[in-house]
């Protein structure tokens, strides 16, 4: 059990649309000393409203690309409509544009963590969110600073010139990437680039995690969208 040194917060909810992702917070949960009844998830916006308009829950983790919208305008709705000033929430996302983070942190995240980072890391930034810290990693933070000051609280400055999505993707997941935009098989992307089917299902699987999408449509959608490929 991971050393917490502090009272966990109860009940959990955790807006993640995809299964993988929310086994793998479930199972970090779990090392802090959560049980499987404290834990509630949803898939959608819509559904988190509907959890949390039953009863109110201690602490909050958001993915931001969900079927049904972003996960800031259910940030939006804690804060704002149920008046939620106090409960920590935690953006889980893989996405790490300017506009993104900014906005999360705008509408009133505790902390922005992207999901590249390992379990280790993920439950360190938890654990410092639970202190009472502001949960802000170097790459979010420098990426804030580009595009935004400082008042007593955050604000956005012009949004025209972010940048788009990189999201990390390395040389051959972006091969990798515009492949499968191409319509090819796993079979026949390892028979164009002289890999294992199993290497370039490797790489299908990290693509997903860090765009924060659970098909092959939804990665080339978001692809697409952010300018990653054509």
């Amino acid at each position: 059990m991971f050393n917490m040194n502090c009272v966990l917060p109860k009940p959990v909810l955790i807006l993640e649309d995809d299964p993988s992702v929310q086994t793998r917070i479930q199972d970090i949960l779990m090392q802090f000393g959560y049980k499987i009844q404290e834990l509630n998830f949803a898939q959608t916006i819509k559904i988190a409203q509907d959890i949390y308009a039953e009863y109110k829950h201690q602490l909050v983790l958001v993915d931001l690309g969900l079927q049904d919208g972003n996960g800031v305008d259910f940030i939006h709705y804690l804060r704002t409509e149920m008046q939620e000033k106090d409960i920590p929430i935690m953006v889980v996302s893989a996405w790490n544009t300017s506009e993104m983070i900014v906005k999360a942190l705008s509408e009133g995240a505790s902390g922005y963590v992207l999901k590249e980072r390992d379990d280790f890391e993920l439950m360190f930034a938890i654990r410092s969110l639970l202190r009472g810290g502001v949960i802000i990693e170097p790459f979010v933070a420098n990426e804030v600073l580009k595009n935004m000051h400082v008042e007593g609280k955050i604000k956005p400055v012009i949004v025209e010139n972010i940048p788009q999505l990189t999201s990390n993707l390395s040389n051959r997941e972006l091969e990798i990437l515009n492949s499968v935009a191409a319509g090819n098989s796993s079979r026949e992307i390892s028979e164009l680039l002289n890999i294992s089917k199993f290497t370039v299902d490797c790489h299908i699987k990290n693509i997903y995690h860090k765009l924060s999408v659970n098909s092959r449509t939804k990665a080339i959608n978001a692809a697409k969208k952010n300018g990653l490929i054509n």
